[in-house]
């Protein structure tokens, strides 16, 4: 990948963030790169073409990968917090709202299996996780793709909205959430 294409690359990924795939046009993409149009269509077939790539690239996915799940404790209040707050450090009101733009009905049967990979991370790990605390005797067996979900919802939800609304929806600091959440999850699970 050549400099001017990573800036094609870069400025089309930006554009969709803020405005959504349908509005984000080659004319516009090109004006960010610091290109003209015909230098754009010279790399890149057009601006799908130009999206599918970026999304391709990790530095565009968040980097959520099950690599960023293995500093576990075995002590479940702290793993789930760490689960939780990796995914919240990673997953920034800039990579909700790509996600959001990558969604267009014209690029979703594409992107689709890419944005997937984030959740997919989460909840592989996760229901490993939960699965090795069983076999450590450390919790009671239970449903684990199931508590799995209810983790990644309520931590995806959390990072959404907060995406969406910033603190005008609430008032709860992440940290706070997370906590609070955790709490929440273990008490359930005793039960």
């Amino acid at each position: 990948m050549d400099e001017t294409s990573q800036k094609i690359i870069d400025a089309a990924m930006m554009l969709v963030r803020d405005n959504g795939y349908v509005a984000t046009t080659t004319k516009a993409i090109a004006k960010a790169a610091g290109v003209n149009e015909c230098t754009l269509f010279r790399k890149f077939k057009n601006k799908k073409d130009i999206v599918l790539q970026g999304v391709s690239q990790a530095g565009w996915r968040a980097n959520i990968t099950p690599e960023i799940f293995e500093n576990v404790q075995w002590d479940l209040q702290a793993d789930i917090e760490m689960f939780m707050k990796a995914y919240m450090d990673r997953m920034t009101p800039d990579f909700v709202n790509l996600s959001i733009g990558l969604r267009a009905p014209q690029l979703y049967e594409e992107t689709s299996s890419l944005i997937m990979k984030v959740p997919q991370a989460f909840l592989s790990s996760f229901t490993q996780y939960l699965n090795k605390m069983f076999d450590l005797g450390k919790i009671p067996k239970a449903d684990f793709d199931a508590l799995a979900l209810t983790v990644f919802s309520s931590t995806f939800g959390y990072a959404f909205l907060n995406a969406s609304f910033g603190n005008e929806l609430s008032k709860v600091e992440k940290d706070e959430y997370i906590k609070s959440s955790v709490k929440m999850f273990i008490k359930g699970l005793e039960q």
